[in-house]
């Protein structure tokens, strides 16, 4: 049982300790083939076909394992590449880096801070402010409007 001293927040207040295994296990059984064989196994979704790359309202991304806030839609932008692209993540605390050496390159993947679910990867041309992109799969997010209501998702953890 994980008691408030044990917990670690981010820099913006939100809980990154890491979900109870019963929590993690319902979830990611819940998860679509696609979704499970991203967020879980540092897969790629196909270039231009995510559900999630023409999405411009306004609201915030969040994980879709476990619905940590990761982006904001102000800083999501097209970069051409096909798949959604941000300048920065809502707190730099929710979003890990990791170094990538599969196929043949040195790239930084990017991760769920919570639950270490794959998001993407991160690359040195992006545009202002952080000059960074982003570029992340549309089944590692949910889109949440401003206003909507949370599915309750997030306050099990």
């Amino acid at each position: 049982m994980n008691d408030e001293k044990s917990k670690h927040y981010s820099a913006s207040g939100y809980d990154l300790s890491p979900l109870p295994a019963v929590v993690y296990e319902r979830r990611a059984r819940d998860l679509t083939p696609e979704e499970r064989r991203v967020l879980l196994a540092a897969g790629t979704e196909t270039p231009f076909c995510g559900g999630l790359l023409d999405e411009h309202g306004v609201g915030t991304f969040i994980c879709r394992l476990c619905a940590l806030p990761l982006f904001r839609s102000q800083d999501k932008f097209e970069s051409g590449t096909g798949w959604p692209s941000f300048t920065q993540p809502i707190d730099p605390d929710h979003v890990a880096r990791v170094m990538d050496t599969s196929h043949g390159m040195t790239r930084t993947e990017i991760r769920c801070a919570r639950c270490q679910s794959h998001l993407g990867h991160v690359f040195p041309d992006g545009p202002p402010p952080s000059g960074e992109r982003h570029c992340v799969n549309s089944v590692s997010l949910r889109f949440m409007p401003d206003g909507a209501q949370s599915d309750g998702e997030d306050e099990e953890a």
